[in-house]
């Protein structure tokens, strides 16, 4: 696993075996960063269910202003601070419950980068705080990464929302409707 483009483009990243962490593969990695390439830069970032912090990692390697970086996982937040020891970007690790730091927090995100544990129901409730509490900016977009297997209707919120799958995992755009 690595950074795929900016600054830290091409740094290996630090990866660990727990079963209910399941890194973002390259390919899907620069996919999904290639429905946002254009908002990233000085943005802000939340980075939910980080695991090694890759996707978080990726948004600073490509100009966000800053990034949050959340896992409940004590050995996550280990290696994501490994991972981003000689970043030097503004970055924030968060130990702690995703819906948690979403009920506390007093920041508003440009761009929200969901991948949940699969076999959970966290990424859909994780949304629907966001968007019920208005935590996106105006142009704010959540990226949501998921199985394959499942195909999710959002049209009770205001967004436009695309789907695009790649083998077996589907990645979601969701972007606030723009009046």
């Amino acid at each position: 696993m690595r950074v795929v483009a900016g600054k830290y483009r091409g740094k290996k990243l630090k990866e660990f075996d727990i079963s209910s962490t399941r890194p973002t593969l390259d390919r899907v990695k620069e996919s999904l960063f290639s429905l946002i390439q254009f908002d990233i830069m000085d943005s802000v970032v939340l980075d939910l269910f980080s695991g090694t912090g890759a996707l978080g990692l990726e948004a600073i390697s490509r100009g966000a202003k800053k990034t949050y970086l959340v896992d409940s996982n004590k050995q996550a937040i280990n290696l994501i601070k490994e991972n981003l020891s000689k970043v030097i970007e503004p970055y924030e690790i968060i130990y702690g419950d995703a819906l948690a730091f979403l009920k506390n927090t007093k920041e508003k995100f440009d761009i929200v980068l969901l991948d949940p544990p699969f076999n959970s129901d966290l990424g859909l409730q994780a949304i629907d705080y966001i968007l019920k509490n208005n935590l996106l900016t105006d142009s704010g977009i959540i990226i949501f990464e998921t199985s394959a297997e499942n195909d999710f209707d959002f049209s009770k919120y205001d967004i436009t929302t695309t789907r695009k799958k790649y083998g077996s995992v589907a990645v979601y755009k969701l972007t606030k409707e723009r009046i």
